[in-house]
């Protein structure tokens, strides 16, 4: 991990991204007797209205080769005007005005409070094209009415040096006017807006000016959706993926289904949504049974290929939305048809997304653990104590004084090899702990930056089969858990540079004495090697194929074959069970990633692009540091409000432990997996295989909300409710649903009063739950 900000790494605050909310076509048909629900009339959905921002456009953001001029982010860098679309463009399906990147023209507004009249109506969202400088930047958005009131919700931008978004370049302009080759971008936000109310204004977000080393919000467009007075649904980016259904294997396609209308789609309306495409047939329809008015549901379909097609095939076909027997809209859409291989290029390697069983999962656990274990010091709650030998080189840093009267001068940092000796290394106890702990996955460091390799790789004797624990710590951490904790996926991370690697020094130099400058030998490593084709490719490839990891976790990027790397990786899923598939976080120097990756840090808003959350149970290392007391870990709610607060979010977390250089891992770190472990093992159903609840995350500080779609609605109380819960937000339910508190068995009364939820909560209940109290909706036809 890296101890200080990288800004190719996603930080705190992120976005809603909007997809399609284009109209669906709908027949002449549609509404005639069928179903129960099919005699109701379907309406069509208006077109989203994009609103013209010209007026309070206050930076420039996009400069050309021939013409100059802007200051997107306060030091002189723009996007440029050559990669990104003028005028009228369709972005993840919705219609928005792209501004000018004429020469010394406005283009953007920098969120600082500005109030936005909007064209007075009826609408179900906002949606933005936003990007934020310097950061991800995010805050309040109020929308306002004609009647006086107003609402609330997230609005942010992701950092546009964060690996691109819906709109993306390759490169940037630097202020002299050079290309910085590393893609930038543009995503897509929304905030919810109230459709019962006319409204007539929106105010964004109070951020900071765009200045150089300050986190701005850039909104570039803004569209409103309307609502359709009536019973309608749209349908949003509707596309085929490479992901398999893990129910029978099928082929996934996917799309989103927003409910744009005034009436609530339930059970007795018999939704579907299915393929029709030459070459491949629907083999499991995508469902949706409860869907309120402004409500989004992410489907999956089902397809496989007919004899013949040849998996690759690209062919148009229509996604269609039935209620019952009747069709009541439809899209087409190019398809490919069947998961061909992977080619080392970015556009091969775009059709791989996430696997279904990462997003289900929810919970991992990232051990750290290596020579740096050894020393395992640093001032607590300062700085990561794996960083320990990097540390050590400035005399400014407090490890530099440390090392001298703990070891002496003369110690080098591979005298500590040795001392990592693994004596009580005890894998199965390990994987047991994770199980117990209720995690669905876990990641050990196969190599961190100090280049010290936990595998027996044959490029390099600078492992812990040839020194230190002379053991194969992956091989016995991954047997261990295959056997005893098949449930749980086996991931590995991996750092793409070494700090003082001879061939790349990350640093700039080989290894040294800190307090002489002279230099010291890199034990076990023989110099003259290309970095990256004779050494780092190659240790990628043995991790892949000899262990065969479900998560490919690397660090820091820089020079690479990851394009290479990472389409073997892929294709050697061949020879994997079906369905099986693996992931690459966003760091392997490449843009393509599977989930983005803050750590010690989380997202202020949902990002429906995956990602997942790291940090240590310590205030702030990975790696176990000696200094820091029991008093200073996470308590068991802490981890337990991050993990209900990521996963309200769409993220996952890993949560990370530092065990000792002999392998024992520290009781308080066993005690508080333990105790989140018993926390999930009331309220899990509400965590894993959960999504996202589309109108908002979160209300006030106390309240998370997820979805088991077509099942149930979850509310998470951060804090022990009184006699009585209110929920002031449009929570979808209705006469005949069940409301109970998991841990508790008796049904809830409740009632809904001037639009809030209002649920009972008698002492029992209360006194039943612990750290999050989470009260259930069944959903009942």
């Amino acid at each position: 991990m890296n101890a200080y900000p990288r800004r190719q790494v996603l930080g705190a605050a992120a976005v809603v991204a909007a997809g399609a909310t284009l109209p669906l076509a709908v027949p002449a048909s549609a509404g005639s007797a069928g179903s129960p629900g099919a005699d109701a009339h379907w309406v069509p959905v208006p077109d989203p209205v994009p609103v013209a921002l010209d007026g309070y456009f206050d930076n420039d953001a996009i400069d050309t080769a021939s013409a100059r001029g802007g200051n997107f982010d306060g030091s002189g860098y723009t996007f440029p005007g050559e990669e990104l679309p003028a005028g009228r463009v369709v972005v993840d399906g919705i219609l928005f005005d792209f501004p000018s990147s004429a020469a010394g023209a406005a283009n953007n507004i920098v969120a600082l409070g500005q109030r936005v009249d909007l064209p007075k109506g009826r609408y179900l969202s906002a949606l933005f094209l936003t990007s934020g400088s310097y950061g991800n930047a995010s805050g309040q958005a109020t929308v306002h009415y004609a009647d006086g009131t107003t609402t609330t919700g997230g609005l942010g931008g992701s950092d546009w040096y964060a690996a691109g978004g819906s709109l993306s370049a390759p490169y940037r302009y630097a202020p002299d006017g050079s290309k910085d080759e590393h893609t930038v971008g543009i995503g897509t936000a929304e905030v919810w807006i109230d459709p019962g109310r006319e409204a007539v204004g929106l105010t964004l977000p109070t951020t900071n000016p765009a200045e150089e080393g300050k986190a701005s919000l850039h909104v570039f467009a803004l569209s409103l959706q309307p609502v359709a007075e009536g019973r309608a649904l749209a349908l949003r980016d509707a596309h085929s993926t490479f992901s398999l259904l893990e129910a029978g294997g099928a082929q996934s396609v996917e799309a989103t289904v927003v409910n744009a209308g005034t009436v609530a789609v339930l059970a007795a309306d018999e939704v579907a949504v299915s393929v029709d495409v030459p070459g491949a047939r629907t083999v499991e329809p995508g469902r949706v049974s409860r869907l309120d008015p402004g409500e989004q549901a992410r489907v999956r379909i089902g397809i496989r290929n007919r004899g013949g097609t040849t998996p690759g095939t690209v062919r148009s076909g229509t996604v269609a939305v039935h209620s019952g027997r009747r069709q009541v809209g439809a899209r087409t859409a190019d398809l490919t048809l069947g998961v061909p291989d992977y080619r080392p290029t970015d556009a091969s390697l775009a059709g791989h997304q996430a696997p279904y069983w990462f997003h289900r999962a929810k919970f991992g656990i990232f051990i750290h653990w290596g020579v740096y274990s050894v020393p395992a010091w640093s001032p607590v709650g300062q700085q990561y104590a794996e960083w320990y030998w990097n540390n050590l080189q400035s005399a400014d840093n407090a490890v530099y004084a440390y090392h001298a009267q703990t070891y002496g001068e003369d110690f080098a940092y591979d005298d500590f090899i040795p001392m990592f000796t693994a004596a009580r290394f005890d894998p199965r106890a390990w994987v047991e702990l994770f199980r117990d702990a209720g995690a669905q996955y876990h990641v050990l460091t196969s190599k961190h930056h100090e280049g010290f390799a936990l595998w027996d790789t044959k490029l390099s004797d600078r492992n812990a089969v040839k020194m230190g624990p002379k053991r194969d710590l992956i091989r016995e951490l991954f047997d261990a858990s295959a056997k005893f904790a098949p449930e749980l996926h086996r991931g590995l991370y991996f750092s793409m540079p070494e700090w003082f690697n001879p061939d790349n020094p990350w640093m700039g130099h080989a290894p040294r004495n800190p307090y002489t400058l002279e230099p010291v030998p890199y034990t076990g490593y023989t110099a003259g090697k290309d970095y990256v084709k004779d050494y780092q490719a190659p240790q990628m490839l043995e991790l892949i194929h000899r262990y065969d990891p479900a998560v490919l976790w690397c660090d820091i990027g820089g020079a690479n074959d990851s394009l290479d790397v990472v389409a073997e990786y892929f294709n050697h899923g061949k020879n994997r069970p079906k369905p099986y598939e693996v992931a690459v976080n966003d760091r392997s120097g490449i843009a393509f990633h599977d989930f983005t990756t803050p750590e010690y840090t989380t997202y202020d808003n949902t990002v429906v692009a995956k990602w997942e959350a790291s940090r240590g149970l310590d205030p702030f290392s990975y790696g176990y540091n000696r200094a820091t007391p029991d008093d200073r870990y996470m308590t068991t709610e802490e981890v337990v409000h991050s993990l209900v607060d990521i996963v309200s979010k769409n993220g996952n977390f890993l949560l990370d432990i530092g065990p000792r250089a002999d392998g024992t891992i520290p009781e308080i770190m066993q005690t508080r997996l333990r105790e989140t472990g018993h926390w999930l093992k009331t309220n899990g159903e509400a965590i894993y295989d959960t999504t996202y609840w589309s109108r908002m995350a979160q209300l006030g500080e106390d309240l998370r909300f997820t979805v088991r779609q077509n099942e149930a609605f979850y509310i998470h109380s951060l804090t022990q409710p009184g006699s009585t819960l209110t929920v002031e937000a449009p929570v979808p339910i209705r006469g005949g649903d069940k409301v109970t508190m998991l841990g508790h068995d008796r049904p809830l009364t409740w009632r809904v009063r001037n639009g809030s939820l209002v649920i009972d909560v008698p002492q029992a209940a209360r006194r039943a739950g612990r750290h999050v109290w989470v009260f259930k909706v069944e959903w009942h036809s």
